[in-house]
């Protein structure tokens, strides 16, 4: 089974979880259960940055951020990947830190413990020393640092397309099968 748990946090970037829902949305052969988790201030952002609450209008799994009873908050609800798009710095620091003060930290904390994937794809920069140590201890955990740094090798024209370059990337790095451009190919 594949079970994937997508977080979306505070941090500017509401392009890149749409188009990740999207695309998952596309592909749902690929995947048996898709579980979101939305802070309060990227609801904020999303309907700042794309004019409306149109993360409502996807078929997924809505879990609150305080709901511990949630199945990917213990390693035995088997969920195999974590993507955290955007991840704001103050998550990537609890993470970083082992605190589990909400489930989206839980959810991060249990997948590193149990060797699954987890994605935290940052979008702030500069980076200052505490976020690059944050980032190396999650990546020394196990976890996978994948910037939102957009690839121009397919020629994109739109800010939708640039954002999908980053998307693809992370879709690539949780193991689906998608079609996106290749170098060489």
């Amino acid at each position: 089974m594949n079970k994937i748990v997508l977080a979306i946090t505070g941090a500017s970037g509401s392009i890149y979880p749409k188009i990740v829902l999207d695309k998952l949305s596309a592909i749902k052969n690929q995947w048996d259960e898709l579980a979101v988790v939305i802070t309060e201030n990227a609801k904020q952002i999303w309907q700042t940055e794309l004019g409306k609450a149109s993360y409502e209008n996807y078929p997924v799994i809505y879990y609150d951020k305080n709901n511990f009873s949630a199945p990917f908050a213990s390693g035995s609800g088997q969920y195999n990947t974590m993507i955290i798009m955007p991840c704001s710095m103050g998550t990537l620091g609890r993470i970083a830190s082992g605190v589990s003060n909400d489930l989206i930290t839980r959810a991060a904390d249990v997948v590193l413990k149990e060797r699954r994937k987890l994605i935290c794809v940052v979008r702030d920069t500069p980076f200052n020393l505490i976020h690059i140590r944050n980032m190396e201890t999650i990546t020394l955990a196990g976890g996978i640092i994948c910037p939102a740094s957009p690839s121009f090798y397919s020629n994109p024209q739109t800010a939708e397309e640039i954002a999908a370059t980053v998307v693809d990337r992370v879709l690539d790095l949780a193991g689906f099968d998608i079609k996106t451009f290749r170098w060489g190919q």
